[in-house]
């Protein structure tokens, strides 16, 4: 039953409540997710969204992309804290119609095959690079290179992901091999 229900919820998110946004196929979103954006989020295929995890800004997506719980992405300017004689409370605001001032047209970019650990914050005007793992609890404030290990507050390249440059391009190659594969099999049940 609990199966079923969770189907229902994840039904009406999707062609209702998130309806402006686009979702490719075997999403998942855990209980108590919240997603808005000013502009689009856009989302590739096999995403997963870990409880209470949410997205507050523009965002695209990948392909094969996991967030644990508690996963957040959200705008570095949505307040325009330089406004004189006006409290940061009472601001302008990027969910305001006329905000005009800093990050209204910056985005999270989240590149294919990367996974995102849990109490993570990625700021917008970040691209995190294919096959990237971000750590627990790491503040991301700037581009992360592809294949890498990135953590900490604010998140600093680790290692890379794989030992050796052969394992990463074997890694690599495997991939594209099952794109392939997957593509035509796409084509297949097209015609």
């Amino acid at each position: 039953m609990k199966k079923i229900l969770r189907k229902i919820l994840q039904i009406y998110q999707v062609y209702f409540k998130w309806r402006k946004y686009s979702f490719g196929k075997n999403l998942h979103v855990g209980r108590g997710v919240i997603m808005w954006a000013r502009n689009g989020i856009s989302i590739g295929d096999n995403f997963y969204m870990g409880k209470y995890s949410q997205i507050e800004c523009d965002a695209i997506i990948g392909n094969d992309v996991m967030f644990a719980n508690f996963v957040s992405l959200v705008g570095k300017y949505d307040h325009n804290y330089t406004q004189v004689g006006v409290a940061m409370r009472h601001a302008s605001r990027i969910r305001d119609d006329n905000y005009n001032w800093k990050g209204i047209n910056q985005k999270v970019v989240i590149e294919d095959d990367v996974w995102v650990g849990h109490g993570a914050i990625i700021l917008t005007g970040v691209t995190i690079g294919k096959g990237s793992i971000i750590a627990a609890g790491s503040v991301v404030t700037c581009n992360v290179e592809p294949y890498s290990i990135y953590g900490g507050n604010p998140a600093r390249k680790i290692k890379d992901r794989f030992l050796t440059q052969e394992d990463k391009a074997e890694h690599i190659r495997l991939c594209s091999l099952k794109e392939v594969h997957v593509e035509e099999k796409n084509n297949d049940n097209r015609n």
